[in-house]
């Protein structure tokens, strides 16, 4: 029986309850988890730093740096768990230190600075900037628009509309190619980067970007959901880093291969099945990847080949490739969804200088397993 998405029920499942653990021990791992990426009171776990009295950062801990993947995923988790001084925070110091105002990217974001909020890159990376657009949609739904920047639904439609019309004056590029629907590693390049596509976003974009964008972020969902069946390896389901528009590894530069970029695919997969049940959805290969990792040791993940043949170079984010697997079960069934859900349950949050990634992907894992990754709608 083909249950309806949780777009059309607003009934999110609570994956971890299925599988017998117990509510109030769920909801305890969820405040308490939030507790340990976002208190100073435990600074083994910590990535996230309040500056001043209204601004805070996302620290990326194994390159000591600030990037808009990682604010952009703390207001995301700051949205979903109602936390709107968290998100005010992040957004204030992303809007005050990453938005370029002038040259080539302006209307972007640069996608690292440091701490002190000095940019480190003038170029923007599209998976901050997606994101970005979604959490805020979600802050105007849930808590209003008020003055600037916290304008929110005002800035996500700016911001969206640049993504895809940068460029017409002359000056720079847009974050997806217009022509194929695909986004971009970075605006410059006619390459991808297969854990950038979220096509459960898109589908929301098409219902709140500006009008004229919307029957493009339609289509985009659905060549989304297409790539991914051609960047994905047909039998171990594992996506390289990079891509080619045709589906084919980018390895110019040792990027061809299954590692960190690539962890988040599972997740993205295992989010727009629960969200939108798209008949277009490949959960199919979320069940490869799961399969392809249910009986490795996780003290020994690797680098691997698509094909799955493994490097001597170990993983860097183990915890994260844990918590993606996991986080797919929304989108598979059977024993291995239950082996990648309690495996993820039995491990903790991530300590030492690698745990920013990794904690980003677990925490996310925990929203979307307990029933807490929602879509905010418009009241």
């Amino acid at each position: 029986m083909k249950t309806e998405s949780a777009f059309h029920s607003k009934q999110y499942r609570n994956l971890l309850k299925e599988y017998g653990y117990d509510e109030t021990e769920i909801n305890k791992r969820l405040e308490e988890s939030w507790e340990l990426l976002f208190s100073d009171k435990h600074p083994e776990t910590q990535i996230y730093f309040e500056v001043g009295t209204n601004e805070a950062y996302m620290l990326d801990t194994g390159n000591l740096d600030v990037r808009t993947e990682g604010m952009s995923y703390g207001m995301m988790m700051a949205v979903q768990l109602d936390k709107k001084d968290v998100f005010d925070r992040l957004w204030k110091w992303t809007k005050k230190n990453m938005y370029m105002e002038e040259g080539v990217n302006a209307g972007y974001f640069a996608w690292s600075c440091n701490t002190d909020g000095s940019k480190r890159s003038y170029g923007p990376a599209p998976d901050g900037e997606e994101y970005f657009a979604l959490a805020l949609f979600f802050a105007s739904h849930r808590w209003g628009d008020r003055e600037a920047p916290f304008n929110y639904g005002e800035q996500a439609r700016k911001l969206l509309h640049t993504c895809l019309h940068k460029g017409e004056n002359g000056k720079g590029s847009p974050m997806w190619n217009l022509d194929n629907k695909l986004i971009k590693f970075v605006p410059g390049v006619e390459f991808s980067d297969p854990s950038y596509h979220l096509p459960h976003f898109y589908e929301l974009f098409a219902l709140w970007s500006v009008p004229e964008d919307r029957p493009f972020w339609k289509e985009a969902a659905k060549t989304s959901r297409n790539y991914l069946k051609i960047a994905c390896h047909p039998e171990t389901g594992l996506a390289p880093e990079y891509a080619y528009y045709d589906g084919t590894p980018n390895d110019e530069n040792g990027y061809g291969h299954f590692f960190s970029d690539s962890y988040r695919v599972a997740c993205n997969i295992g989010l727009d099945y629960e969200w939108f049940k798209d008949e277009k959805c490949p959960t199919d290969i979320a069940e490869k990847i799961q399969g392809f990792f249910v009986d490795k040791d996780p003290s020994n993940y690797r680098r691997y080949t698509v094909e799955g043949e493994p490097f001597e170079e170990k993983s860097l984010h183990p915890v994260g490739l844990i918590a993606s697997n996991a986080m797919a079960s929304l989108a598979t069934s059977g024993e291995n969804a239950k082996k990648c859900v309690d495996l993820f349950w039995n491990t903790p949050v991530r300590t030492g200088d690698r745990r920013y990634y990794d904690n980003c992907l677990y925490f996310f894992a925990l929203l979307a397993l307990s029933g807490n990754f929602k879509i905010w709608m418009p009241h």
